[in-house]
């Protein structure tokens, strides 16, 4: 056989080979083995990873269509469970938020970070995919910023914002995700500035507004149209 031939059919050989390496099916038509997609009319992959009998396995990785090699996400599947560990990436491979996943919901503690940092920015709480429990966020120096609580995706309870110090600035009320109950303002200083009622998301009642720590004026709402 032609040299030149030769060389050709064990190239050909070789390609083949590799190309049977990903995307194959088991015998019920599961996908089986390692696997990789591309985008439509592109080279570009869109996920990468593994699969055992039409379940993924171990690590997958994600991109976006002008992502080149970085991953814009990876998931960590479970051999044994449904629970999936969950990265988001930026371009340049820094993480954005991270946490676990069972199905398309997000369960447990949830973090995010900083842009461009490894400093955390925000914690939630999720169960079954909704908010549940503390969503707590801060500066990039660590102080606590904002504390709200919620109870199945609905803000409940108290709602606290505070300076980059630690000093209390605002405190709002919620009932079933409407501002309800009392609402506190306070500068920077910890000095109380405003404070009143809400009831369904609008100003009830007798507002107090201070300054330099005495009561300047009130305002009774709704207010009262003017005849």
């Amino acid at each position: 056989m032609n040299t030149r031939i030769l060389c050709f059919v064990l190239l050909l050989s070789s390609c083949i080979a590799v190309s049977q390496e990903f995307n194959a099916m088991d015998a019920d038509g599961k996908r089986h083995g390692q696997w990789k997609k591309t985008y439509e009319n592109s080279t570009q992959v869109r996920y990468e990873g593994t699969f055992d009998h039409g379940k993924e396995v171990g690590v997958f990785k994600f991109y976006k269509p002008t992502s080149g090699k970085q991953p814009t996400a990876i998931k960590r599947f479970s051999k044994t469970s449904n629970t999936v560990q969950v990265q988001y990436f930026t371009a340049r491979g820094a993480v954005i938020s991270e946490g676990t996943m069972i199905g398309k919901e997000r369960v447990g503690v949830w973090k995010y970070y900083h842009n461009g940092s490894k400093k955390v920015m925000m914690t939630e709480m999720y169960t079954a995919g909704k908010l549940d429990g503390e969503q707590l966020t801060y500066f990039k120096n660590g102080q606590l910023t904002e504390k709200t609580t919620y109870i199945a995706g609905k803000r409940e309870g108290k709602r606290i914002l505070y300076s980059d110090k630690g000093t209390i600035i605002k405190e709002y009320s919620y009932v079933n995700d409407q501002l309800h109950g009392p609402t506190k303002f306070f500068d920077t200083q910890g000095v109380l500035k405003i404070e009143g009622n809400y009831k369904k998301n609008r100003k009830d009642g007798v507002w107090n507004y201070y300054e330099a720590g005495k009561l300047k004026e009130q305002k009774l709402f709704p207010l009262q149209k003017k005849r």
